[in-house]
């Protein structure tokens, strides 16, 4: 694999909107609102800390593991009859597939990303967000952040609006005492500075929380179907030796349940223990071989 830099400017931006809504949320929320020294106030800053301590390190795990490289000495074997409805071939003439660019047949599932201009292991997309492919080798850590941004900006939001309608009651109580009076308090420079960033944060959280929940669901969904985002948008780019007629449908569907269990051992790992924690690695087999609906059997 040839150098790649780590940072860009997405990532960047990634980093800062974490930093920012973590600041804002245990310090301008919490902190005033509940206060860290007591048991619910602090209970509430860990979770919440835990959480976005995780999203990190899997971000953080996404961005350097390497996808998936294709080794320079792997031979499609078309001679073996158990391995023959494995190989995919190209649509037009029939042919083994093989990469012109970096000279190698490729797997099942891999493909050519233009952008790390690489063949990736069980390519699922380039993501601009960690200047990466993401593949067969650091899939679960993609997953992983993915649960783990969006349980934290979910959190995020039901914090600031249960502080949002609380502040809202106060300050009908606050009107309604001085009212009579006309006692008109100047506000802090520093409340008013943290009010306003408080208000950035709901704006910044309440869509991110929607897009990353749609992203989980969506990630979910192809686990369940056992197929890559490539996959689902493009299909299958080649025709199966074993498969030339009839009506299509996704080789490496193996049905509902066998696709759980696809998810939980080639994704999260073989030991339950391990399945939530982003630096156990979770992929299993070489990324070169996948079972079929075709070859239940066959190697990973």
């Amino acid at each position: 694999m040839g150098y790649r830099s780590c940072l860009s400017l997405p990532v960047a931006v990634v980093l800062m909107l974490v930093g920012f809504v973590y600041y804002t949320v245990v310090f301008l929320v919490l902190d005033p609102w509940l206060d860290l020294a007591t048991a619910n106030g602090l209970a509430n800053a860990l979770a919440f800390t835990a959480t976005t301590l995780m999203a990190l390190v899997s971000y953080a795990l996404a961005i350097l593991r390497d996808p998936g490289e294709i080794p320079s000495s792997y031979l499609p074997d078309v001679e073996d009859s158990q391995q023959a409805p494995l190989q995919e071939v190209k649509r037009k003439g029939g042919d083994l597939r093989y990469c012109q660019k970096c000279r190698v047949y490729k797997p099942p599932r891999a493909h050519h990303c233009r952008v790390c201009k690489r063949c990736v292991l069980r390519m699922d997309h380039h993501c601009l967000w960690i200047n990466n492919c993401v593949g067969h080798n650091n899939y679960k850590s993609f997953f992983l952040f993915v649960l783990y941004i969006t349980s934290a900006c979910i959190y995020s939001l039901v914090v600031l609006g249960f502080h949002a309608v609380d502040e809202f009651e106060r300050a009908l109580e606050v009107v309604a005492v001085e009212d009579d009076a006309a006692i008109v308090q100047p506000v802090k420079a520093s409340v008013a500075t943290a009010s306003l960033l408080k208000i950035i944060c709901g704006i910044v959280v309440i869509p991110l929380s929607v897009a990353l929940s749609g992203l989980l669901v969506w990630h979910i969904y192809l686990s369940l179907h056992n197929r890559t985002t490539i996959e689902y948008y493009e299909g299958v780019r080649a025709k199966w030796l074993a498969h030339t007629s009839g009506p299509y449908s996704h080789p490496y569907d193996l049905g509902a349940l066998s696709n759980i269990l696809v998810l939980y051992v080639q994704v999260l790992g073989p030991k339950a223990s391990c399945w939530f924690c982003p630096m156990a690695v979770g992929h299993i087999g070489s990324g070169l071989h996948f079972k079929t609906s075709g070859n239940a059997a066959g190697k990973l």
